[in-house]
């Protein structure tokens, strides 16, 4: 697997699921004792999922140097859902890290001493989806998914959003079946029938069924933004310990990536291939058109292109926060909707694409 050179913020000698590569290891703490020397600031990042499509813009950050040109020394780990990524911040065991930024405005409710904060918008847009077959009845409208088999994993953060959902679009859901089961047979059990739709990243998952062979014309991508969601999606968030610590490491951090970002918009199959290097079992074709999805639909919105990539609209957050009260009241509904601060973003102009 290559490495970067360690005058630049060293690759991460990672493979599938974060298990070290076989005779990476040396190589990656020479360059880290290296940017240490060097006085970089050491950043552990955590991803609340494997190394995928959705993870690329900070994968290509680290292969391309970004972050060791801001003084950083960023290892990046994949990880197995949005709660257990807070929690290692939370516990100090991470600095930073991407994840849905709901489950952290519900997590600061849960743990009033969790100082924890988004610091950038990545997914204007939420990926939050119901997909499902119309040779199995269904269609755009939401009403369609009553009487029918639902599949979701437990740790998914679009079923986190199905109460609010269903409330929105008045869905009778004691005529719907929902069966939890596991990430990794979501789409086999999809393709194959066993479920009419199931809850999951709606643009990339559209994209891996069409890949097991499922006809793009029987695919339904029920996103529900189309349908009144007004949720922000995933963001870049960090410790309040750290941030407090070493404030523009946090600047640089969200500089990096944000060319992270340039350069996935620009060459989707080079960011493709920044997530082959991690993971064995990912295709190239697949990645890159996962990639290309996420891009059109959840980061270069209508208002990211008017307003810069990585800030909220204070309207809508205030709309968000309300349609998440659907889903379960607030202990402290100032203190978890405080989760988002745009001080370590750089100048809008510096944000537009």
């Amino acid at each position: 697997m290559p490495i970067a050179s360690p005058s630049r913020s060293p690759v991460l000698c990672r493979r599938g699921f974060g298990q070290l590569a076989v005779g990476a290891v040396a190589a990656c703490f020479a360059g880290g004792r290296l940017a240490h020397a060097q006085g970089n600031t050491a950043i552990r990042f955590a991803l609340d999922r494997r190394f995928d499509a959705l993870t690329a813009p900070f994968l290509a950050a680290q292969d391309k140097g970004y972050f060791g040109t801001e003084g950083l020394d960023v290892v990046i780990e994949s990880g197995n859902g949005a709660r257990a990524m807070l929690q290692r911040l939370a516990a100090g065991t991470q600095d930073a890290g991407f994840g849905d930024i709901n489950a952290l405005i519900r997590f600061r409710d849960e743990n009033p001493s969790a100082d924890l904060k988004a610091v950038m918008i990545i997914h204007d847009r939420p990926g939050y989806a119901v997909i499902g077959r119309k040779s199995r009845g269904i269609t755009t409208a939401p009403t369609s998914l009553e009487g029918r088999k639902l599949g979701t994993a437990s740790i998914d953060a679009s079923f986190a959003q199905w109460p609010i959902f269903k409330s929105l679009n008045k869905i009778d859901d004691s005529k719907i079946r929902v069966e939890t089961i596991g990430l990794p047979v979501r789409e086999p059990m999809l393709a194959s029938g066993e479920i009419d739709a199931l809850f999951a990243f709606g643009p990339s998952t559209a994209v891996s069924l069409k890949a097991r062979g499922v006809p793009g014309e029987d695919i339904v991508l029920m996103d529900m933004a189309d349908h009144g969601l007004l949720l922000y999606g995933s963001a870049v968030i960090v410790s309040g310990k750290f941030a407090a610590a070493k404030p523009d490491a946090v600047r640089g951090l969200v500089r990096a990536v944000m060319r992270g970002v340039r350069d996935t918009v620009v060459n989707p199959g080079a960011g493709a291939q920044s997530v082959l290097r991690r993971n064995e079992s990912a295709q190239a074709d697949v990645e890159r058109d996962k990639l290309a999805a996420v891009i059109e639909r959840n980061i270069l919105t209508p208002y990211v292109r008017a307003h810069g990539l990585g800030g909220i609209d204070r309207e809508r957050w205030a709309q968000a926060l309300d349609q998440l009260v659907l889903a379960g009241s607030f202990r402290d509904k100032a203190r978890a909707g405080d989760a988002f601060t745009d001080a370590y973003l750089p100048p809008a102009g510096e944000r537009m694409f």
